[in-house]
């Protein structure tokens, strides 16, 4: 090992550890860039084309997207189910134009849809972190 290199492990700790954590970021900001940015072109259309036709249906549904601005914990936890989801759900919050309409049984199967793409695109990030240290591909 050279002494460059010595030097690079010892100030970061991993090499390669700070790449790992942005691209976690980006695969939870947009779903499947973080797949994208490895070059796992399969993966990463997969991601966004499941999580974004779950956040479609449901917001399509009327599902109820929680906020972080409550008193229950459960609401809060709904609110970090989400989230997960990264820009789309932001994209559900801004056609969110009538509100949720969980009186009926496709508002309810909505609010289901929505937290189950935030759910996923966390499980994706979490892989494209764990692929970009080379622990799974």
């Amino acid at each position: 090992m050279s002494e460059g290199a010595s030097t690079r492990v010892a100030e970061t700790g991993r090499p390669g550890q700070r790449r790992a954590a942005m691209i976690a970021f980006a695969a939870w900001l947009m779903p499947g860039l973080g797949h994208a940015l490895m070059r796992m072109w399969g993966r990463a259309l997969t991601c966004f084309l499941c999580i974004g036709a779950l956040v479609v249906l449901g917001a399509g549904m009327r599902g109820n997207l929680f906020s972080w601005a409550t008193a229950d914990p459960f609401s809060r936890l709904g609110f970090v189910a989400d989230a997960g989801s990264g820009a789309f759900y932001w994209l559900a919050r801004a056609v969110e134009g009538d509100g949720a309409d969980v009186s009926r049984a496709d508002g309810d199967y909505g609010t289901r849809l929505l937290a189950a793409a935030g759910v996923l695109n966390l499980l994706a990030a979490l892989h494209a972190y764990e692929a970009a240290r080379g622990r799974k591909a």
